[in-house]
Parts: structure tokens; C-alpha cells; sequence
């Protein structure tokens, strides 16, 4: 597999209990490397349009209250194969279901409350990128 990026948050629920140390130790014991990071508070407008695709969605809302409930960290993640890495490292969505060892499975408090997001596509992963972060603050 060739060397791709991903994006990924650290979301507030895992900010708050200090957990991003531990988080990103898993990406990095993965073979995942941070090239990008910063930790950033959302406003409720920026919240909204990155989340836009949720939008009709009847969660959006809450979706949109919990992120700007407390600073996050967003991160570019570079790997073989990093977007399948790093979901994989994550785990499912509702930590019930995640496997052992991943992130949702050891730090999540619910499905809502699941301490991480990550991209699902290429498309989706630039799209992200993008949206957080500059060329300039993308380090090789």
C-alpha cells in the first residue's frame, strides 16, 4: 500500500479527561505519524459547515453543541494505508462494539461521546485537511 494522509479529532470528551497524549500514542504505536496538529476551541459556525453534511440529520444539533463544548485536537496522520490504519486503530463507532486495544473500546463514554473522529475516503480526508489546515502548516 502506498504512504497516504488522513485526518483525525481528538474531540472533547477525550480533551477534557486529558486523554490526547494516550490517543496519540496508539496512532503513533500503529506506525501513523502526526504531521500536522493543532489544538483549537470550534465556534458554533465553524462546527456547523464542518459538519454540514449532517445537517438534516436529527442529531446535528447536539452533534454541533458537543464540539464546541471543549477544545479539540485536529491532526493530519501520515502512514501506509493511514485512513484504513486509522480507523482501524479507532475502532467502532459505538465503543460497545469496538475491538480490544482501540481507542473507542478503552476512552469512549458513548457513541455520541466516542473521544475521535477520522476521515473515511480519500476525497474526505482532503476535504478535512483542508479545512483545518494551510500547506504551510503541513510538515513532510
Amino acid at each position: 500500500m502506498a504512504i497516504q494522509r488522513t485526518f483525525s479529532i481528538i474531540k472533547p470528551d477525550a480533551t477534557k479527561r486529558n486523554l490526547t497524549g494516550a490517543i496519540i500514542a496508539k496512532f503513533e504505536a500503529a506506525g501513523l505519524r502526526v504531521v500536522a496538529q493543532k489544538r483549537i476551541q470550534l465556534t458554533l459556525a465553524q462546527a456547523q459547515t464542518f459538519y454540514g453534511v449532517h445537517s438534516e440529520r436529527p442529531f446535528f444539533g447536539e452533534l454541533c453543541d458537543f464540539m464546541i463544548s471543549e477544545p479539540i485536537v485536529v491532526q493530519v496522520l501520515e502512514g501506509e494505508d493511514a485512513i484504513a490504519k486509522n480507523r482501524e486503530v479507532m475502532g467502532a463507532t459505538n465503543p460497545a462494539e469496538a475491538a480490544e486495544g482501540t481507542i473507542r473500546k478503552e476512552f469512549a463514554l458513548s457513541i455520541g461521546e466516542n473521544s475521535v473522529h477520522g476521515s473515511d475516503a480519500p476525497e474526505t480526508a482532503a476535504e478535512e485537511i483542508a479545512f483545518f489546515f494551510s500547506g504551510l502548516e503541513l510538515v513532510g
